[in-house]
């Protein structure tokens, strides 16, 4: 996740999870990579980017809402969210957006 996602032409979807942490990591990096690996095997999935300083954000990049409502179902990825909301995660907003544009170097 060090590098700018390759994303097709628009439209596509963006979830973006933004997040502050608790204390400690409590398994969190393990977490976080197997959640990377998982969401490339998904149908649908376009790429992802993350950076953490205080406040994380992650935005992951889907061709459809259902392969993002997929991505919710998903039983190890339900899991992971339960164990954000007890152990990682003091606060955290999603939001998906759809992306009209995109333009860069």
């Amino acid at each position: 996740m060090s590098e700018i996602a390759k994303t097709p032409q628009p439209p596509y979807y963006a979830v973006i999870f933004t997040s502050e942490r608790t204390e400690g990591d409590q398994g969190y990096a393990d977490m976080a990579n197997r959640m990377v690996e998982l969401a490339e095997q998904q149908p649908g999935f376009l790429g992802i980017e993350s950076a953490r300083d205080n406040v994380g954000i992650t935005v992951s990049y889907w061709q459809s809402l259902e392969a993002i409502k997929d991505w919710k179902q998903q039983s190890e990825h339900q899991a992971a969210q339960s164990s954000g909301k007890e152990l990682w995660y003091s606060n955290y907003r999603i939001r998906i957006s759809k992306v009209e544009r995109e333009y860069g170097i």
